[in-house]
């Protein structure tokens, strides 16, 4: 595993119906949805370590804080930048922001752990 901190990775969405509070069943305002701000932020982590994890690694979600700061209608781009600023064994802890051009919309930390694929799966089905 090569995993150091300040491993980071950036996505750009424009805020569709789908990626609103009132589609996802969060709120009845057609902004971006606190959970698809989480997803949006959980898939940066991911994109972060992806090619620095051992053949057979993944690594899941464990903990997470958010902070949503402002809405974002439909229409709007944003931002999400994760970036990797600690590795504690198996333990990543990683920091986000999401921002549009006025505004940062979110920023939070997202905890992961690294497991073997295979062996977690397997867990599942006992």
């Amino acid at each position: 595993m090569t995993l150091t901190p300040g491993l980071r990775a950036q996505l750009l969405i424009m805020v569709e119906r789908g990626d609103t509070a009132t589609k996802i069943g969060s709120g009845d305002v057609p902004v971006l949805a606190t959970p698809r701000v989480l997803a949006l932020a959980e898939q940066a982590t991911v994109q972060a370590v992806t090619g620095a994890l051992d053949p057979g690694q993944t690594s899941v979600g464990t903990k997470v804080a958010l902070e949503h700061l402002a809405a974002s209608p439909v229409g709007t781009h944003v931002e999400v930048t994760a970036e990797l600023t600690e590795v504690d064994g198996r333990r990543l802890v990683f920091a986000f922001t999401a921002r549009d051009r006025h505004t940062t919309v979110a920023t939070g930390t997202i905890e992961r752990v690294v497991v073997d694929r295979e062996r977690f799966l397997a867990r599942l089905s006992r």
